[in-house]
């Protein structure tokens, strides 16, 4: 079971990585065009899925599922613009902070408890993203870029929030399918003005982004049911290492020592936090 969690999880991050791939091959398209595709392409799984099953598109949560659906989009647009200002793998590195803000919001709004050492594993990542910030190019460009991924995070921390207020009263894909419908309209209505029609095989890249979005997510939800959390939730940080990867090879990514210092960091102090995540919910069971 865990070898076949592995592997799911490998599919997953590379699933991911040509999304940001393909994100970055755009740059001549707006970023709400980039959204309105990648939104089409999943509701091409999701809409059939709900279908099939003859399930509810409207849910029972709705205010909650339209909230996590606006929050999810401004995290993804504007994660998907700071890949137009900095090096791929330094996006996602500080998009992967997310659970971070998640946990400091459910300290206040959900009234969970935060273990101290939880705090020192918080404190290793921010200090990567410190040393990202602190030598890597020194540009208005970077610091736009820095801050735009910075602020997804923080949306993408309320995702989890409105995600763990839904629980288990609605399907996934269903919450799924709000996230979508909301970003192709919004995404759709905001594109209008700089809309730019696709040629030849920018057709097959805009709309492989649902698909690669849908199938990395529907990968790593598949390796998180048949292996255990602590072993199998680290290897999404593969998606960072394969990212720079790519970046250095198609789009001739550059990155300094401190910068991969600030990466390892982020990912460690990441992974340390799932560790204790996982042996305090362990330690309750017993």
């Amino acid at each position: 079971m865990l070898k076949k969690a592995i592997q799911y999880m490998i599919i997953s991050a590379l699933a991911f990585t040509f999304l940001n791939v393909f994100v970055k091959s755009l740059n001549n398209f707006s970023v709400y065009q980039i959204v309105f595709f990648r939104a089409l392409g999943s509701l091409f799984f999701t809409i059939p899925f709900l279908l099939k099953k003859k399930m509810s598109f409207l849910g029972n949560k709705r205010g909650l599922m339209i909230m996590r659906g606006i929050v999810g989009l401004i995290s993804m647009t504007l994660f998907f613009l700071s890949l137009k200002y900095i090096a791929m793998g330094t996006a996602v590195s500080l998009r992967y902070i997310a659970p971070i803000f998640a946990t400091f919001f459910a300290l206040f709004i959900l009234k969970e408890r935060i273990k101290p050492i939880q705090w020192l594993c918080f404190a290793v990542a921010f200090s990567g993203v410190l040393i990202l910030k602190g030598f890597d190019e020194d540009s208005e460009i970077q610091i736009i870029g820095v801050v735009l991924a910075l602020t997804s995070a923080v949306f993408s921390g309320f995702v989890y929030i409105f995600i763990r207020k839904i629980g288990d009263a609605e399907h996934p894909v269903v919450i799924v399918n709000y996230f979508m419908v909301i970003s192709a309209v919004i995404g759709g209505l905001l594109s209008i003005n700089d809309w730019k029609n696709p040629e030849g095989k920018e057709w097959l890249i805009l709309m492989s982004l649902g698909v690669f979005g849908y199938f990395a997510q529907l990968y790593m939800t598949k390796a998180m049911q048949v292996g255990e959390t602590n072993q199998i939730a680290p290897l999404k940080y593969l998606e960072v290492i394969f990212t720079i990867i790519i970046g250095l090879i198609w789009f001739k990514e550059s990155y300094t020592i401190w910068s991969l210092v600030g990466i390892l960091l982020i990912m460690v102090g990441l992974t340390l936090n799932i560790m204790v995540k996982r042996s305090k919910k362990i330690n309750r069971n017993y």
